[in-house]
């Protein structure tokens, strides 16, 4: 038998922090920090230049936000098909209090975006920035906070984050596409058929599966709709059954497709890809901007609604499913806990920096909506965890 010596310290310590909890959270918190700090050096010529350079028919900035991102909505339809068929999400009393909480932790944060916004018919198309919460950054904070926090709680979060992410794709699919042509929809559709076909006849091998996404990709890309919705929909087509015959369990059956491509998509996605985009998008330049930026409505809309919208949605849900009698409290959970995890729920980086450039195309407009998802996610994220952090320590 093969013997192999073993791992040098250095390497085994990659290894382990590439797969703790916290890793992801991590990984964006630093790039987030190099993009402002590359934005706002020597170097900010050739980051914004080489960003709006073209490699065929887009930028690559697009084709950052477009194609490779349309590999992290993959991730996500997958993990939310997982949770919804065999996951936590799996029957309708679990979905309960993760998914009004969710629902409320979408409609606040609109309304003081609104709020603050109301005036003007133009900022009021993103009042859909602060209602995302990014899932890795909030359970990265918990996993940081290790046993302060009931696993039941990191849960909920998990499965709040998971419904926010179908919502976000519901929104982006609703509000954020335009001039659709009806010839590239219909070609998009005989994909989606071919694939749900071939998920009926048993087909289990993840490669005719990838090739046809590829081209539902090219398809939704010129119909209008946004291309990263192609993710989602080639999600929802692989198979989650695990491939077991009679005389095999399903413990000892090969893992699903779903899981499989879930598994070589992982670290990919969470290291590679988002991080890459953290990298492209959250560069803003304070070059001639003034304090005066942070009183904006734009700005404080975004910010306003990630810390005070997302707490009071989530919180606020949970509380009245909570005396109601309709839902119970994550076990082993305190008010004081979920009161943390609320204010995490306004860590909207991720998703909200993506819907924030499809919501403006303006260049100022975009940096006040970077700005505005910085301060709040912070904010939020800072004192969600000193409130987990006394609570845990209580």
């Amino acid at each position: 038998m093969q013997t192999h010596s073993p791992s040098p310290q250095g390497e085994t310590t990659l290894w382990q922090f590439l797969n703790s909890e916290a890793a992801g959270g991590i990984v964006l918190m630093a790039v987030a920090a190099l993009a402002i700090i590359t934005a706002n050096s020597p170097l900010a010529a050739a980051y914004f230049h080489a960003l709006h350079v073209y490699i065929g028919p887009m930028s690559l900035q697009h084709w950052i936000n477009d194609a490779l991102m349309a590999t992290f909505f993959l991730m996500v339809g997958l993990e939310i098909k997982r949770e919804m068929t065999e996951g936590h999400l799996a029957t309708w009393p679990a979905r309960l209090l993760p998914g009004v909480a969710a629902l409320g932790g979408m409609a606040l944060p609109a309304l003081v975006f609104l709020a603050f916004n109301r005036g003007s018919p133009e900022l009021s198309r993103g009042w859909a920035i602060p209602t995302a919460t990014d899932i890795a950054f909030a359970l990265g904070v918990l996993a940081l906070l290790g046993p302060r926090v009931p696993v039941a709680l990191k849960v909920f979060l998990a499965a709040l984050a998971i419904i926010d992410d179908l919502g976000a794709v519901i929104v982006i699919a609703l509000f954020y596409s335009g001039g659709l042509s009806g010839i590239d929809l219909g070609l998009a559709a005989l994909v989606v058929v071919a694939l749900v076909a071939m998920n009926r006849l048993g087909v289990s091998r993840l490669l005719p599966y990838l090739l046809l996404g590829v081209v539902l990709w090219v398809f939704v890309w010129r119909s209008g709709l946004h291309a990263t919705l192609a993710g989602v929909v080639l999600a929802l087509t692989i198979p989650v059954r695990h491939l077991a015959d009679e005389s095999t369990s399903a413990v000892e059956a090969p893992a699903s497709p779903l899981h499989r491509l879930e598994r070589l998509l992982h670290k990919p996605v969470g290291f590679f890809v988002v991080p890459l985009f953290g990298f492209a998008n959250a560069g803003v330049s304070f070059a001639g901007l003034t304090p005066a930026v942070l009183t904006e409505p734009l700005t404080l809309g975004i910010a306003g609604g990630l810390l005070i919208g997302k707490l009071l949605g989530v919180f606020g849900a949970v509380t009245l499913l909570v005396r109601s009698g309709l839902a119970k409290l994550p076990e082993g959970a305190g008010w004081t806990q979920v009161l943390g995890v609320a204010l995490l729920c306004g860590i909207g980086f991720t998703m909200s920096l993506f819907i924030g450039l499809l919501a403006f195309d303006d260049a100022a407009l975009q940096d006040r909506v970077k700005i505005g998802i910085l301060a709040g996610s912070l904010l939020a994220g800072v004192l969600g965890a000193a409130v987990l952090w006394r609570s845990g320590r209580a």
